[in-house]
């Protein structure tokens, strides 16, 4: 699925983050930079021992935030690790807050380093127990609202990358509901 948001595209796809050809990947990293498991582990993976060395003297990462190393052996130029809430552990409002602020903070972190392409994963989906409807609804109006307001950011293509099928239909329901809400609204 794909559809227009400011001067960017926004696209959703099932498949391996670790293999996308965008010029940035989001990383759903822990705080501690230094791997983990589900993405993050693979990510760390195929991108080899260059990541983690980079992320070693960054010393970690607020929840709701992100950062930036190169990416390694992957065919994207830069990894971008953006660091989710344990939804169970913040609360649904605050994680709500922290989720937006991790994928805000992700566009922020690709803009300051003329990134005009990159890939999401579902953050904080995994281990870290975000409801699969809750985050994409999230992830999605925090996207689009920074590509709908910020007209120079030089992004022009954000691509979700979902692993399953069932996370790529929530995304895709979700994303048709936001578009149709916009619509609705007079805003397209």
């Amino acid at each position: 699925m794909r559809v227009k948001v400011g001067t960017a595209t926004l696209e959703l796809v099932q498949g391996d983050i670790t293999v996308q050809d965008t010029d940035a990947i989001v990383n759903a990293a822990n705080s501690s930079l230094l791997g983990g498991g589900g993405v993050d582990g693979a990510i760390h993976r195929v991108g080899g021992p260059q990541i983690l060395a980079e992320c070693r003297p960054l010393g970690g990462c607020a929840t709701g935030d992100a950062k930036i190393t190169t990416g390694g052996h992957l065919k994207a130029r830069y990894v971008i690790h953006a660091v989710g809430p344990v939804y169970w552990r913040e609360g649904q409002e605050r994680a709500a807050e922290l989720l937006a602020s991790a994928y805000r903070r992700s566009l922020e972190v690709a803009a300051e380093h003329d990134v005009q392409s990159l890939a999401f994963p579902a953050i904080s989906t995994g281990a870290y127990g975000y409801p699969m409807d809750e985050a994409a609804s999230v992830a999605l109006q925090a996207v689009i609202d920074n590509l709908e307001t910020q007209e120079d950011h030089g992004i022009r293509l954000v691509r979700f990358v979902l692993y399953s099928a069932q996370a790529y239909q929530v995304f895709q329901r979700v994303l048709s509901r936001l578009i149709e809400r916009t619509a609705d609204a007079g805003g397209g």
